[in-house]
């Protein structure tokens, strides 16, 4: 039975098509992270860069964008900033990815192997994933609680706690 049919269909219509979307939590996500910069710098981080100078030469991103985004990707937790300081030198901020920002992964590294399948030279990926201890390659998965690898089709959306409708006009 399709979990959509019950108490909130309303006189035919589908529900998924009249939902309120206010609280989507898709949308709030890509608030935060779903602009190029954004994820390049989380891309970045994850390669080892820390320090503004770094992610400005690597990027090319105009300066007051990339202080903007890191402001934010440090205003919402997913990064950190400590102080290091060079011999000679005044200290700097560097940024490190935090717990939160490490729960990122799975994404970017879902649209780094989306990417890799189907926008990649045609030599190969410019950058393979390995797992650090056994040397294999690394692929994300969808998987249910139970542990099964889900493929999209196998995946069903139901009304959530927080599911509500539109206010009628």
């Amino acid at each position: 039975m399709d979990a959509w049919a019950g108490p909130v269909r309303i006189a035919g219509t589908d529900p998924r098509l009249d939902r309120d979307m206010s609280n989507c939590s898709i949308a709030r996500t890509l608030e935060v992270v779903g602009e190029k910069w954004t994820i390049l710098i989380l891309r970045e981080v994850w390669y080892g860069s820390s320090r503004f100078s770094d992610f400005e030469r690597v990027l090319g991103c105009p300066r007051n964008l990339l202080a903007t985004r890191l402001r934010m990707l440090v205003g919402e937790g997913i990064l950190a900033t400590e102080t290091y300081q060079e011999p000679g030198s005044r200290s700097r901020p560097m940024y490190v990815i935090t717990p939160k920002g490490m729960d990122l992964v799975p994404a970017v590294m879902g649209i780094l192997q989306w990417g890799d399948r189907y926008l990649a030279d045609p030599e190969g990926p410019a950058v393979l994933a390995r797992h650090r201890e056994c040397g294999a390659r690394v692929d994300v998965q969808v998987r249910c609680g139970q542990g099964h690898s889900v493929r999209a089709e196998g995946i069903e959306t139901i009304p959530g706690p927080a599911f509500r409708r539109k206010p009628a006009e």
